[in-house]
């Protein structure tokens, strides 16, 4: 299934995409839904209802607000890991295979088609990072490898705006990817049941048109398996938890000279299977 959040006669609702459209669910909202609905309620639901044209909503982020900060893996592909090193080998350096985990301050998630405030008066380096995000379905703790699959709800496409400036100048990630707007999310969530675990999906962005970074999730470095399993032994992952896998290469700093992004650039960020995610900059 392809769930979305939408917003129809001013009111915010979940549903479930069909040919025909969206047909609600009977839940308040995606976190609601995520902690208490099982894949066989949302299939009877999605059967049962009528269906709303398109036309008649306008997409919001899948989870609009998330419950807590999206856990982020950063430089979890090869060629990603090694452009981030000869930009700046100071701030980006991996250690062998051993995940870089760092937090996304998220208060709401941007919208499909929503604009990204530059913040330019901060901001002189502003890049993209096209993302699978993984959200967890059921309270994981102290998870095998082997049983991941089991607590994932579904995948979503995740764009990981970030203040290149601030990234580096912090030495930490916080602030330079937290800033107000940075996390567009969308525009569905793929249920897990629809893909193969682990998920082995081409992910793409494009700028303006222009093919920036193509590269397939099953290439990253810590696995979905080891990530839940690994991030599980000391920390309660809570149903509805966002966990953006990390990206590829080819974002504006991987360019020489940098590609970063203005005003009036549009993103488009796609992953197969989910859809694309496309935001212009303001």
């Amino acid at each position: 299934m392809k769930l979305v959040t939408c917003l129809h006669d001013a009111k915010e609702r979940v549903g479930a995409l069909t040919e025909e459209g969206v047909v609600f669910l009977p839940y308040p909202d995606m976190n609601t839904l995520i902690e208490t609905a099982s894949l066989k309620d949302l299939q009877a639901a999605a059967a049962e209802g009528n269906a709303v044209p398109m036309e008649a909503v306008t997409l919001l982020a899948p989870i609009p607000q998330p419950r807590q900060d999206v856990i982020c893996l950063g430089m979890n592909y090869t060629d990603h890991a090694e452009e981030s090193a000869r930009f700046n080998a100071g701030a980006f350096t991996k250690k062998d295979t051993v995940a870089v985990y760092f937090s996304k301050r998220v208060n709401q998630a941007t919208p499909p088609e929503a604009p990204v405030e530059s913040h330019s008066d901060i901001v002189d380096s502003l890049d993209y990072e096209v993302e699978l995000a993984v959200i967890i379905g059921r309270l994981a703790r102290n998870v095998n490898p082997e049983d991941v699959k089991n607590y994932i709800f579904g995948y979503t496409v995740l764009n990981d705006v970030s203040a290149r400036n601030l990234q580096t100048r912090h030495l930490q990630w916080y602030f330079g990817k937290g800033l107000d707007g940075f996390t567009p999310m969308g525009p569905c969530i793929l249920t897990a049941d629809e893909t193969a675990f682990p998920p082995a999906l081409d992910i793409s962005s494009k700028i303006n048109g222009e093919l920036r970074q193509h590269s397939n999730t099953s290439r990253l470095i810590t696995s979905i398996p080891e990530i839940i399993a690994g991030l599980s032994q000391g920390m309660s992952l809570l149903p509805g938890t966002i966990i953006a896998t990390g990206t590829p290469a080819g974002v504006g700093l991987g360019f020489d000279p940098p590609k970063y992004m203005k005003p009036g650039d549009v993103m488009e960020c796609t992953i197969e299977g989910i859809g694309t995610l496309r935001n212009p900059i303001a």
